[in-house]
């Protein structure tokens, strides 16, 4: 064996150690040397071990949630164009309500021979969910990457939208229309992007109005339309005047609300959302949201897999990515202000 492994590093021009790695389907060798030793076997005449017949060092897993939500396409087709870029291939896999599981996809991406995993807003997002799983994979020297949820403890780079940072543009940006009857429209507080900004939620309540206790003005519910409806209805009820919402389609689903109650908006209540996917622009009115740095984020966190997979630790601190607001047309000044205003002026006009 020492023989061959010397031929071998020899016509691949790499070393005999890593030769080994391939041979024994280790990972941290970056895609040009396994190939280089791959051609070394053919060209050599040496067989191919089974385990490399059908590993291709190429493939990287793409684990995603629903597709419900116009984000995570975004999220997905911004990382599939990059790995495609450096020569990889990604498998795109999407989650839907009692379909396949993330760990029944990791199990099969693993007996595919992925040389990474990429998960956007997984189970690592979730606070109630076991870390076991991905501390098992690296166990097994598996390169992966988190997008948007810090997994404390979890050795692995890790992208995420400053949350803080988005949910306190969209409050200022309220508190400038005149809002002081400000609502939080979020998903489950076990996400840590939710807690996150329910957190900022509550310091920029007490900060800019005084209030200590934030759950009369927090309305936990679904990061979907309907759970924005739910929301909107009950904030409305509670006398708020503008909703903060979780996500694009919460949001949109306030909207709906508001509009059951024979309201408009922003006439009478402003909506703002969170995401800013493509479609979002043509909707009526056109919404108010900040807008996640999808491209930036995707762009980092294929940096950081490729360069795991090329055996190069890429930071674990987490890269907290800068969100931007997007202002259209479903926010307005609070009911009643321009009103005010308009007859503070008016004696000033005779």
């Amino acid at each position: 064996m020492r023989t061959r492994l010397t031929d071998l590093a020899e016509q691949a021009g790499v070393s005999t150690a890593t030769v080994s790695r391939v041979l024994n389907g280790k990972h941290g060798v970056s895609t040009q040397a396994r190939q280089a030793v791959l051609a070394a076997l053919d060209v050599l005449g040496y067989e191919r071990p089974e385990k490399l017949r059908t590993r291709s060092a190429g493939l990287v897993g793409l684990v995603v949630p629903e597709l419900s939500n116009p984000v995570f396409p975004a999220f997905a087709q911004v990382i599939e164009s990059m790995l495609t870029e450096r020569g990889f291939t990604p498998l795109l896999c999407t989650q839907s309500p009692g379909g396949t599981t993330e760990d029944q996809y990791v199990e099969m991406l693993l007996e595919h021979g992925v040389a990474g995993i990429v998960f956007v807003s997984g189970l690592h997002a979730d606070t109630s969910a076991s870390k076991d799983r991905y501390h098992r994979l690296r166990a097994l020297g598996m390169p992966f990457v988190l997008v948007n949820g810090f997994a404390e403890g979890v050795d692995a780079p890790s992208v995420s939208t400053d949350d803080a940072a988005a949910l306190d543009q969209s409050f200022r940006h309220l508190i400038s229309l005149g809002h002081r009857r400000i609502g939080l429209a979020i998903g489950p507080e076990r996400f840590i992007p939710a807690a996150r900004k329910r957190s900022e939620f509550a310091a920029n309540l007490e900060r800019h109005l005084g209030i200590t206790d934030p759950s009369p003005h927090v309305y936990s519910t679904l990061f979907t339309v309907e759970g924005g409806q739910a929301a909107a209805l009950e904030l409305i009820a509670s006398g708020h005047t503008a909703i903060i919402c979780g996500s694009d389609l919460m949001a949109l689903g306030a909207i709906r609300g508001a509009r059951a109650q024979g309201l408009s908006v922003p006439g009478d209540v402003s909506v703002v959302g969170f995401d800013d996917s493509k479609l979002i622009a043509f909707t009526d009115p056109p919404l108010t949201t900040v807008r996640q740095p999808v491209l930036a984020m995707g762009h980092a966190a294929v940096s950081a897999l490729v360069a795991e997979i090329n055996g190069t630790p890429a930071s674990r601190i987490e890269l907290k990515f800068h969100p931007e607001l997007v202002v259209r047309g479903s926010t307005g000044a609070v009911p009643g202000l321009e009103a005010a205003l308009s007859a503070v002026a008016e004696p000033a006009a005779h």
